[in-house]
């Protein structure tokens, strides 16, 4: 592996002109890891001259252990000496750390780009510890006892509301009901024991705590709600009470900007939200539960011409990602905030709610949810505004009524998947469905043996598509003639094109080149003989076709 030509967020280079100091080294060690990680190489200058290390720095399991005792936790590095253009450069692979990494000296340091795009190491600030501890799961930064703060800080109108919240929903712990304010404040940790005093936690404090409290003690508690027609403001609100007030304020003042269309059923029509409600109440309830407290910021609700984005300070944490939102084990930044949510009914018992997002969207026969606007530093949700597929729609409704039973989210998304790909293979899928491999072929069969979905093809090859069923069901006959033809219509242009750039061709050949069995590729090669386009050159085992003389 050669020298990268700059430095980046994951690249450092160290002239060692001057011997550079072990402090420095480690400095750089545990900027990398608590970053990303990443590599140092000694013996680069900035510019990326090679220039050589010291013979002191050349010795790997030195250096190694040198790191190692001079890091807190020890960060065990992998280090190697390359030679290039007759100079050594050693080169420290540094790993993502799993903790917050210091020197020996007490330096913690981290990563980050300047406006020119240089990186820099620059210290570690305490919130930017809590945030990344919280990253990484080794901090419940929810259940932090909140300093200066009693019992007597809490809304006795919010805990009457807390109790009203488990009454009306079905998945709630009703267990909770029985229970007197301060035993109900211990079982949802809502305060923790500090010596011999009771302390109100930050989940104590955001799900029933006084709204002139929060302001003071958690300002990170607020969130606001924009309306936009075109450039002018409809709607602009702020909430700073209490989290159960504030969703339920939220949720009500987005109804008015949230029409429904009549979707018609059989002898039937159902109103269909631009907004899966469903959807909204599971999305403010992550953006709440899952959002960085430490950082200063809002959660933000914004409705405008193109859709609706739900916002969120405290990017994904540890092992999250837009890629494995639906197969990730749940978990989240702060557990006992979440663990309260789901105890009152107001979040998934599971910690699934990312599926309830998806599912609502796709029942409404809409676009996936959108995450890709989500960084390090916040996650944004954004639901497009669109008409409802109500071909799609009705799809749904009506084998979810022959099953009994709704269809799966797996089913939904795969569904989904070949509408928009029209036809695709397993791997295409996986490429485009965040549903593990072997469930997305488990749903996949079951699509094709319950009539829904076809295969085309074999082997590896494989392809599916929405059967004919579903498109004589949506009135899209013609679209499916189109799709089902197109294979055929361009197989005797695939095959003259491979005789010619091969010479010849083969039963086996045209098999592999159009992914269908040996039986069919004979056919569309005698069906070309007959053209006079191909003509066989030899009989036999070895039977092979050529071009026909024009």
């Amino acid at each position: 592996m050669s020298v990268p030509q700059r430095e980046s967020l994951i690249v450092e280079f160290k002239s060692d002109r001057k011997t550079i100091s072990e402090n420095v080294i480690v400095d750089e060690v545990v900027a990398l890891s608590n970053t990303d990680g990443g590599e140092l190489y000694i013996g680069v200058e900035d510019d990326g001259t090679l220039t050589g290390a010291q013979p002191q720095h050349r010795d790997p399991l030195q250096m190694s252990a040198m790191i190692a005792n001079k890091t807190v936790p020890s960060v065990s590095v992998r280090t190697v000496v390359l030679v290039e253009d007759e100079k050594y450069i050693t080169r420290i692979e540094v790993p993502r750390s799993t903790s917050v990494i210091a020197s020996a000296q007490g330096r913690i340091l981290r990563r980050r780009l300047k406006a020119n795009g240089e990186p820099e190491s620059i210290p570690m600030y305490p919130y930017e510890i809590s945030t990344r501890l919280s990253d990484l799961g080794r901090l419940d930064y929810s259940a932090q006892p909140v300093p200066d703060t009693t019992r007597e800080d809490f809304d006795p109108l919010a805990m009457e509301k807390l109790r009203n919240v488990v009454r009306k929903y079905n998945n709630s712990d009703k267990s909770l009901l029985e229970l007197d304010d301060e035993d109900l404040e211990r079982a949802l940790g809502f305060v923790a024991a500090v010596g011999d005093q009771t302390i109100p936690t930050l989940t104590g404090l955001l799900m029933i705590g006084r709204e002139d409290v929060l302001a003071k003690a958690v300002p990170t508690s607020e969130a606001t709600l924009q309306v936009l027609e075109g450039t002018n403001v409809r709607v602009n609100l702020t909430y700073k009470g209490p989290l159960l007030r504030t969703i339920e304020q939220v949720s009500e003042a987005i109804i008015p900007w949230n029409p429904v269309t009549e979707v018609s059923l059989g002898l039937f029509s159902d109103p269909i939200e631009t907004f899966n409600g469903r959807a909204i109440r599971e999305a403010l309830v992550n953006a709440f539960g899952h959002r960085d407290y430490s950082m200063l910021g809002r959660v933000r609700v914004l409705i405008d011409d193109t859709g609706l984005t739900i916002s969120n300070p405290g990017g994904f944490i540890e092992g999250i990602s837009i890629d494995n939102l639906l197969t990730a084990d749940p978990h989240g930044r702060n557990p006992s905030l979440m663990d309260a949510l789901k105890r009152i009914g107001l979040a998934e018992r599971t910690g699934r709610g990312i599926d309830r997002i998806y599912e609502g969207s796709l029942l409404s026969g809409r676009p996936l949810p959108d995450y890709s606007e989500s960084g390090s530093t916040g996650v944004s949700l954004f639901i497009a505004r669109s008409k409802p597929d109500q071909e799609f729609i009705k799809l749904i409704a009506e084998e979810s009524e022959k099953r009994s039973a709704p269809l799966s989210l797996q089913t939904l998304l795969v569904l989904d998947a070949l509408k928009r790909l029209r036809r695709a293979t397993i791997e295409v899928l996986t490429e485009h469905v965040d549903v593990r491999k072997a469930q997305l072929i488990q749903t996949v069969e079951l699509l094709v043996e319950s009539g829904l979905v076809e295969a085309v093809g074999s082997a590896a090859h494989r392809e599916y598509r929405m059967s004919s069923k579903v498109y004589k069901r949506t009135g899209r006959v013609k679209e499916y003639v189109r799709q089902a033809d197109i294979d055929s219509i361009r197989y005797p242009e695939l095959i003259l094109r491979l005789a010619r750039e091969q010479g010849r061709v083969t039963k086996q050949d045209v098999a592999e080149l159009l992914h269908v069995n040996p039986d069919v590729a004979y056919y569309e090669i005698r069906k070309l003989v007959k053209a006079g386009e191909l003509k066989s050159a030899k009989r036999g085992p070895d039977a092979h076709y050529v071009l026909s003389p024009q």
